[in-house]
């Protein structure tokens, strides 16, 4: 095979070099399916076999076809927040789109039985095939149709060239004979299982012509099927294929290079192409095939590119009505974009994307032809939810409170606007209230800045909250309580910089204290262990926050890492100044039914920081079977978590699992060393069983575990471990 070394793009065609002679510079174009002309021959010319084939295909594909056909065929992509979206299918276009045969006997007619006597009427049988193949027949018959069904003996057969003379290639002579299913040696024959025959090389897919002569010999009469195999594949012309890679192109004919065209292989080719088109969802399929002289073949590709792209807002029943979302807001939220190949999967994720902005109750894009211009139009359908608006209460658990009546109840109200200005902007106020904990917050987001093309988001967070002290200073005498008080502000810039991965960058103030249960400012605790780093009733710090986020869900399991740095900045003498890094990553694997995660995470400080910033060890999300924080309080820790998970009934699923976690020792470095002062092992681990239930709020997950000193204990959490 002659090596192709230089596949080329040539504006949007395709073409790997032909191997023309030297003389033939300019292929001219030949039928696809050529006439075929078989005419009586021989010296028993009134014979049944004098008859007149001419078969004609015909493939005149125009490109708004295409396109109107996968646009009526595939279904219209809808979301919504109830059902979901749903899968599509893509029906395949038949690459022949007609074909039609015609048989007639314009000759002296076939003679009556004895051979003596004929007349001049006319037979003629019409075949018409369509899309699904179907044949219907017409029959214009005379007096003589029973002449039809004569039988001949015939003594010998043979496949030769339109000559007569034996085939060069004794291969292709096979694959003729292997065809044939009536004419065989010494059978008596009529004129339509000779007709069929002639079909069958000609559907061997090797051979553009076939002709059938009687000829009488000595021994009886032969049969010769006189044939024209197709031209030597000796180069390839694609046009139009802009996204389909070249390579695929060149590998799919790699093996037809100096060898005889073959109809049926070159179908399969071209099936494979849109087969390839199919599987990405893309619009494009080959509209139109032909072999030139020289052994050319030429594939003509159309590809339906985005003409424009526009919203069109409905309400609740479906009529058009006045949105208060910019269109430009959503359009850039799009990654179909005007000149691309329209691409039903990307299409798909950009009705997720519009979904997730919160905004919207019901999504669908909707593709249209552009008149006669081979692209297509798409109208994005949204109806936004009725008020982006509102006030809202709800309730949670706190995780640092395990006593009293009430323990760790939390309710919360908050009155929020998703959709300032029409541009998908966010303003929340809440206030959370519980026992102990109390947070009021002011939180404004902008998920997209606008006039940025990196699809950088920007926050703005001011908080004042008072959080339980138990995790680092529990275990305090009399239940006397502490909690730590923060004033918070900062802006945070978020964006995507490779596929799965995130990034955010920020910077923080932060005034933090501690309190008794009265809210009286405190600086030591019971044990006489500082609360703060500065020795003052609160420290004071600013915060560069480095973070980088990578997730990945999908078959046969799951993955998450995240990572983050906060490096404190001398803005003043008395302030802090501190490095903290923190770690964790997740794996999930499937194992037959059931699923198996493993999770790790670790960090650690340096400089000077207050004790409660040191990390807690224990509890639901860290070594189960122990209460939250008391196993131990680090300036470094490392905690390890392995658990099965296996399906049970519905949404319920049972759980084993085993954590361990270890402050490497560092407990006595952490100021005031409040580990050692409450007797904290600073290593330890935990086991048991639990239950997972799938709920809109995420995984519920309830668990009781022991651990290495022998107590057992119930945990209760709401999503997966952190």
């Amino acid at each position: 095979m002659p090596r192709n070394d230089d596949v080329r793009f040539i504006s949007s065609s395709i073409k790997l070099p032909s191997f023309l002679p030297p003389g033939l510079r300019h292929p001219q174009p030949r039928s696809f399916f050529p006439s075929l002309q078989l005419n009586p021959s021989g010296k028993f010319a009134k014979l049944p076999f004098n008859f007149n084939f001419q078969f004609n295909f015909g493939f005149n594909p125009q490109p708004i076809n295409f396109i109107t056909q996968f646009v009526r065929n595939q279904p219209i992509f809808r979301c919504n927040i109830k059902n979901g979206p749903f899968h599509t299918v893509l029906k395949k276009s038949p690459l022949f789109c007609s074909a039609t045969l015609a048989l007639s006997d314009s000759e002296t007619g076939p003679v009556s039985n004895d051979l003596k006597s004929g007349d001049d009427s006319e037979s003629v049988v019409q075949y018409k095939g369509d899309e699904s193949g179907a044949v219907t027949q017409s029959k214009s018959v005379g007096s003589n149709r029973a002449a039809e069904e004569e039988r001949v003996l015939i003594s010998e057969v043979f496949v030769r060239n339109k000559d007569g003379e034996e085939l060069e290639k004794k291969d292709l002579e096979a694959e003729a004979l292997n065809a044939l299913k009536a004419s065989r040696a010494n059978s008596a024959l009529t004129v339509r299982e000779v007709q069929e025959d002639v079909h069958r090389i000609i559907a061997s897919g090797y051979f553009m012509s076939c002709m059938p002569v009687a000829v009488d010999t000595r021994d009886g009469i032969r049969l010769i099927f006189q044939v024209e195999p197709n031209q030597e594949f000796q180069g390839l012309v694609c046009e139009g294929a802009n996204v389909l890679p070249s390579k695929f192109i060149e590998d799919a004919f790699r093996d037809g290079y100096g060898k005889v065209v073959n109809i049926r292989r070159l179908d399969e080719v071209i099936s494979s192409i849109n087969g390839w088109y199919m599987e990405r969802g893309l619009f494009g399929m080959v509209s139109g095939a032909e072999i030139l002289s020289g052994g050319i073949i030429k594939l003509q590709v159309s590809e339906a590119e985005v003409n424009d792209i526009s919203i069109r807002f409905l309400d609740k029943t479906g009529e058009p009505t006045v949105g208060k979302t910019r269109p430009e807001t959503i359009l850039r939220q799009l990654t179909t974009k005007k000149g691309q190949v329209y691409s039903m999967i990307q299409g798909k994720r950009d009705v997720d994307t519009v979904l997730a902005m919160g905004i919207m109750d019901d999504v669908s894009i909707i593709p249209q032809p552009a008149g006669d211009t081979g692209k297509v139009d798409l109208t994005m359908n949204v109806v936004e939810r009725k008020s982006g608006r509102g006030i809202s209460g709800g309730g949670g658990i706190s995780s640092g409170i395990t006593s009293g009546p009430l323990a760790g109840l939390i309710g919360s109200i908050a009155i929020y606007h998703k959709n300032l200005f029409g541009r998908n902007q966010k303003l929340n106020l809440s206030l959370e209230r519980g026992q102990i904990d109390s947070i009021f917050r002011i939180n404004y987001t902008d998920p997209w800045i606008e006039g940025d093309d990196k699809r950088t988001s920007r926050a703005i967070m001011i908080q004042n909250s008072r959080t339980p002290g138990t995790l680092v200073h529990g275990n305090q005498p009399n239940n006397n309580g502490l909690t730590i008080g923060r004033i918070t502000a900062g802006i945070e810039y978020s964006r995507p910089f490779r596929p799965k991965w995130n990034g955010t960058a920020g910077l923080i103030f932060q005034r933090a204290g501690a309190h008794d249960e009265k809210g009286i400012p405190i600086i030591r605790d019971f044990f006489g262990s500082p609360l703060t780093a500065s020795g003052n009733t609160h420290d004071d710090m600013i915060l560069a926050k480095l973070e980088t986020v990578y997730t990945y869900s999908g078959d046969p399991g799951s993955s998450m890492f995240v990572f983050n740095m906060d490096q404190g900045i001398p803005v003043s003498p008395e302030w802090l100044v501190f490095n903290r890094v923190n770690a964790r990553a997740r794996q999930g694997f499937v194992i037959g039914p059931a699923c198996f995660h493993v999770c790790l995470s670790g960090g650690h400080v340096v400089g000077k920081f207050p004790p409660h910033e040191a990390f807690p060890i224990g509890g639901t999300n860290s070594v189960r079977g122990y209460e939250e924080g008391a196993l131990g309080s680090g300036r470094s820790y490392v905690v390890g978590s392995g658990e099965m998970s296996f399906p049970v009934m519905g949404p319920v699923e049972g759980a084993v699992f085993a954590d361990y976690g270890t402050d490497l020792g560092s407990g006595s470095t952490v100021p005031g060393d409040p580990a050692g002062a409450r007797n904290k092992p600073g290593s330890g681990y935990g086991y048991g069983i639990g239950v997972r239930v799938d709920s809109p709020l995420g995984p519920l997950r309830l668990e009781y575990a022991f651990n290495d000193q022998g107590t057992g204990r119930f945990h209760f959490g709401i999503g997966l471990r952190n």
